[in-house]
C-alpha cells in the first residue's frame, strides 16, 4: 500500500466516507472491494442497494445518511475529538500496512504521539497476577525510555498496568466501543490521562458499546499499530493470543513473557513460546530481536484506493454464470479464494463482485487466511 508520492489522494468528503464504512454489512474489507471495483466511494454507495438484492437480500440494506454522518462528526468534535481517514497525513502509518485497515478511525488526543512509528504493543490476562502486573508496568516504563510508544487495549490487568507505566513517555489506547463510551468504568480516570498525555483511538460510531464481535476487531488494530506485541499472561482462551495471531498474520513480531506451568493464566504464553514466540524477560529481549536502535523509517503513503481506475464491464449473463459455480463451492466450511478461483475458471474481478453481492446480502463472511465462508441463515 505503500507509494512514492508525498501526496494524499483521499479526495472523498468525510462524510461519503462515513456513509460507506457505517452502511450494514459493510466492513473495513468490504469497503475497499468495493472502492476498487466500482473506482470511488460515491459509486460504492450508488452500488450497494442492488449489490445487496442481487446477492439475495430480501429487505432494502440499511444505509447511512448524510444526516447522520454530519450528526456522528459533530458528536466526535464536540467531545474534542476527530476523525482521520485512511490516507491522511496523521493516519498511523503502521496500521496502513495491514490487511484489513480501519477506513476512519477516531481519536481523543494527539496523533503525534505515534508519528515515529516505533509501537509496541503490551497485552495480556485481565485477571493478572501481581507479578505479572508489575512486570507489565516496568516493561512499558523500560521500553518508554528507550522511546517507544506502548499501544495496549486498556482493559483491567496488564493493559492498565501497561498504559500506567507509560503515561509520562507515550502512550495510545485502543478501545472496542464508540469514543464517548470508555470501558471498563473504573478506568475513567486513566483513560482521561490518556487522552491528556498520549491518545485514545477507535474505529466504532460514536455512542456504539462494546460487544463481543468488536474486540477481535479491535485487536489487530492493537498489533497492526505496532512493531511487535507482548504477551503478558494469557488464558488458553485469552483474546490476547488473538491479538498475537493477528501481529504474525501482520507479519510483526511476537513476545510472550514466560510463567509458572502451576499457574493457568501463563498457559497461553507458555504455549506461544513452544510456537516460536520469542521469549520476553526485560526490554533487552524485545531490543536485540527488533535489531535496531533508533525509530523505524517509513514513507509517508499516498493510497489511491478512493479513486481506482473504472471498472472493466461485466456481461450479466457471465456474472450469472459465475455465480451459480461460486455459491456451488462455498459452503459453512471456510474455503481459500484462490481454491474457487481454480476451480471455477473465472476471474478475480467476477469473483470479488460475487463475494461483494454476498456479504452485502448477510449471506457470506471472510474469516482469517484469505478464506470465506457462508454464514448459517
Amino acid at each position: 500500500m505503500w507509494q512514492s508520492s508525498s501526496k494524499i489522494v483521499a479526495n472523498e468528503s468525510l462524510i461519503d466516507v462515513l456513509r460507506l464504512i457505517r452502511s450494514e454489512n459493510v466492513g473495513s474489507i468490504t469497503f475497499f472491494n468495493l472502492v476498487k471495483q466500482f473506482g470511488s466511494v460515491k459509486n460504492s454507495l450508488d452500488a450497494i442497494p442492488d449489490l445487496a438484492r442481487r446477492g439475495g437480500k430480501r429487505t432494502p440494506i440499511l444505509g447511512y445518511s448524510k444526516k447522520d454522518a454530519e450528526k456522528e462528526i459533530e458528536q466526535v468534535e464536540k467531545l474534542g475529538g476527530r476523525m482521520i481517514r485512511y490516507g491522511e497525513a496523521d493516519y498511523p502509518a503502521l496500521l496502513l500496512a495491514i490487511y484489513d485497515p480501519p477506513p476512519v478511525i477516531t481519536i481523543l488526543g494527539s496523533p503525534h504521539i505515534w508519528k515515529q512509528n516505533r509501537n509496541l504493543a503490551i497485552v495480556g490476562s485481565r485477571n493478572a497476577s501481581a507479578n505479572g502486573f508489575q512486570f507489565a508496568k516496568k516493561l512499558a516504563t523500560d521500553a518508554g525510555e528507550r522511546h517507544f510508544t506502548i499501544i495496549s487495549g486498556l482493559a483491567r490487568g496488564i493493559d492498565t498496568a501497561a498504559h500506567n507505566g507509560s503515561l509520562a513517555t507515550g502512550t495510545v489506547a485502543v478501545i472496542a466501543s464508540g469514543i464517548n463510551i470508555l470501558y471498563p468504568p473504573e478506568n475513567k480516570a486513566l483513560s482521561e490521562l490518556i487522552a491528556k498525555q498520549g491518545a485514545i483511538i477507535t474505529e466504532q460510531p460514536f455512542g456504539l458499546a462494546p460487544h463481543s464481535r468488536s474486540f477481535p476487531a479491535r485487536n489487530r488494530i492493537i498489533s497492526g499499530m505496532s512493531q511487535a506485541t507482548v504477551i503478558v499472561e494469557a488464558s488458553l482462551k485469552s483474546g490476547s493470543l488473538i491479538t498475537a495471531r493477528f501481529a504474525l498474520e501482520q507479519g510483526r513480531e511476537v513476545f510472550a513473557v514466560p510463567g509458572s506451568p502451576l499457574d493457568p493464566r501463563c498457559k497461553g504464553t507458555n504455549g506461544l513460546i513452544k510456537q516460536g514466540a520469542n521469549l520476553c524477560e526485560s526490554i533487552d529481549d524485545i531490543m536485540e530481536n527488533l535489531s535496531f536502535s533508533a525509530p523505524l523509517q517509513l514513507h509517508e503513503s499516498s493510497p489511491t484506493l478512493y479513486h481506482a481506475a473504472e471498472p472493466a464491464k461485466i456481461n450479466e449473463s457471465e456474472l450469472e454464470k459465475a455465480r451459480t459455480l461460486v455459491l456451488e463451492k462455498l459452503g459453512y466450511s471456510p474455503v481459500g479464494l484462490d481454491e474457487i478461483l481454480i476451480q471455477c475458471e473465472i476471474s478475480s474481478s467476477l469473483l470479488s463482485l460475487i463475494l461483494l453481492e454476498l456479504e452485502l446480502a448477510g449471506r457470506l463472511q471472510r474469516v482469517t487466511g484469505g478464506k470465506v465462508v457462508l454464514k448459517a441463515q
